[in-house]
């Protein structure tokens, strides 16, 4: 059974980075870019764990999380959130909202790799 991740993520170079590190880890890795239709991307994908940013285009990343943890097909789902903004009011809210776990960027590849084999199947 492969480990399968969703990277719901505006930014190109943060993108290539989590894809290298988690391809190199055996992760199979798909993308998304926009926040409106990310819920269908979810959905359509069916990951083993999200990971998502905070700022998207079109829809927050708060937004996405609050939606995935109102649905029982989503409520359980693993949640990276990731942040450009670590401020303590953004920790709370996603944590509020039920995040599985949060990182600020830029983030180093070990904490990325050890955050997600925590989260993935086992």
């Amino acid at each position: 059974m492969g480990k399968h991740v969703l990277l719901i993520e505006d930014e190109p170079n943060i993108v290539e980075a989590i894809r290298f590190i988690l391809a190199r880890d055996g992760w199979r890795v798909d993308t998304h870019a926009d926040g409106r239709s990310a819920i269908e991307a979810i959905q359509r994908a069916t990951p083993d764990v999200v990971i998502l940013d905070v700022m998207l285009p079109n829809r927050s990343g708060f937004d996405i999380l609050q939606e995935l943890r109102s649905h029982k097909e989503t409520e359980a789902l693993p949640v990276l959130m990731l942040t450009a903004r670590g401020q303590t009011k953004d920790r709370e809210l996603a944590e509020r909202y039920g995040v599985s776990h949060f990182m600020t960027k830029p983030f180093s590849n070990s904490e990325v790799l050890e955050i997600m084999r925590e989260l993935g199947p086992a």
